[in-house]
């Protein structure tokens, strides 16, 4: 089951600023980069073994655009695939793990951000990028959300927090040690933010005090899990005018694909 690159180059629900839509060009750019190289830390050569391009998602206004992410999803799966999504806003998770759902009737997600991302609504909209575990988690598409690096939960994601059963591993408590462990298979959303700003400051809402671009890869590295997919998503090149977070960003896409055939782990 090869992994496949899917663009959704779609930041309607971004809350504070817009630009994470240009981001799967610029991140297809920096993996293929000559500043660097296509082997994996775990010596997986994807110049030999490419990852499959699918293109991008073709962007429409509105809640349209949930169902076409959930069909393009829908029909890589269909085909065996393990879709890396780039996008993006947050607010594509929700559509992503629609079309998963339908797939797997176990499923978890492994989720690094900076933010909880699990309001009921913010600013009057439900399908805000600050929103998509609500809805993931309301309609039961998963049975187990683990987030690493949270610090800014407010009062009302805390309680949302204690009634979804989300098991967070706040950045105050992160140890470096952490091995996480799963059952199912695996999805990992990968908000960019999640990481220090000094590692990765091309975001829209930077907020200090995070993860590492090595502590997160470790994370990866010493998962027990099969990785069915993934999304990286909420890079906003417009912050990013050295590139600096494209290239981590290409390096986490690098390294989620190479942990995706180890069949070691599964």
């Amino acid at each position: 089951m090869r992994p496949a690159v899917i663009g959704i180059p779609w930041d309607e629900n971004s809350s504070y600023m817009r630009g994470p839509a240009e981001a799967p060009a610029i991140i297809r750019a920096a993996f293929t980069s000559e500043s660097a190289n296509l082997w994996s830390e775990t010596g997986i050569d994807f110049g030999a073994t490419p990852i499959f391009d699918a293109g991008d998602v073709e962007p429409i206004s509105g809640e349209g655009m949930i169902n076409q992410i959930m069909e393009s999803i829908a029909a890589l799966l269909h085909r065996d695939f393990r879709p890396i999504a780039l996008g993006g806003d947050h607010a594509i998770t929700y559509a992503v793990i629609k079309a998963f759902a339908k797939k797997y009737s176990r499923l978890s997600i492994l989720h690094f951000d900076a933010h909880p991302d699990i309001y009921d609504e913010f600013q009057g909209n439900r399908y805000s990028h600050a929103c998509p575990f609500a809805r993931i988690m309301e309609e039961g598409l998963v049975e187990r959300l683990v987030q690493v690096g949270i610090r800014t939960a407010t009062g009302h994601q805390r309680e949302q927090i204690k009634r979804f059963g989300v098991e967070v591993i706040e950045m105050k408590d992160f140890n470096d040690d952490l091995r996480l462990e799963f059952d199912t298979p695996l999805y990992i959303s990968f908000d960019i933010d999640g990481l220090d700003p000094g590692f990765a400051p091309g975001v829209s809402h930077r907020e200090p005090g995070g993860l590492s671009t090595r502590q997160a890869l470790n994370v990866i590295h010493r998962l027990k899990a099969d990785i069915i997919g993934a999304d990286i998503v909420e890079f906003n090149p417009r912050m990013d005018p050295t590139g600096i977070t494209a290239m981590v960003c290409a390096k986490l896409m690098k390294e989620i694909a190479a942990k995706m055939l180890s069949a070691k782990d599964k």
